[in-house]
């Protein structure tokens, strides 16, 4: 999807969920389910590249397999206006998603970009995977550090 459609597709969500109340909307349980899914096959090939865990090349590759199609999902209905953390209580989106939604949109299909070479490489090597994997995790870093409050 490119990113002209991402933007297009989280504005129109955007508006179409605008006259739900934020309190009442399964965006925010669903997003997070989403990252817990990232966070589930991140964390695996994130052990294997910090030498927790045995690199498995199988497993590797099914992850980064897995994190590429999470990413191609369309959350286009996950952020609705009005489900930040100065407006619902649950998440950590900072409310200034919605003022930059264009540069919260390309940070996302950075993140898309960077699991893409991942799942092109997770399979062939420890040093492949481990190249790879850390564009990732910058690209959830620099979303992480503008757009996610801290945990309390």
């Amino acid at each position: 999807m490119t990113v002209k459609r991402i933007l297009t597709a989280f504005a129109l969500g955007a508006v179409l969920a605008a006259p739900a109340l934020a309190d009442d909307d399964p965006a925010v349980e669903q997003r997070q389910g989403q990252f817990k899914l990232y966070v589930h096959n991140f964390g695996l090939m994130g052990a294997m590249a910090q030498g927790r865990i045995n690199y498995d090349a199988e497993a590797a590759q099914t992850a980064a397999t897995n994190l590429y199609h999470i990413t191609r999902h369309d959350q286009s209905r996950l952020w609705p206006e009005g489900t930040d953390s100065m407006s619902i209580d649950g998440t950590r989106a900072k409310p200034e998603i919605w003022d930059n939604l264009d540069d919260f949109v390309e940070k996302f299909g950075a993140l898309q970009t960077a699991a893409e070479a991942l799942q092109g490489v997770a399979g062939d090597g420890l040093p492949e995977m481990q190249a790879a994997f850390g564009a990732v995790g910058q690209s959830c870093q620099a979303c992480h550090e503008a757009y996610r409050e801290e945990a309390s």
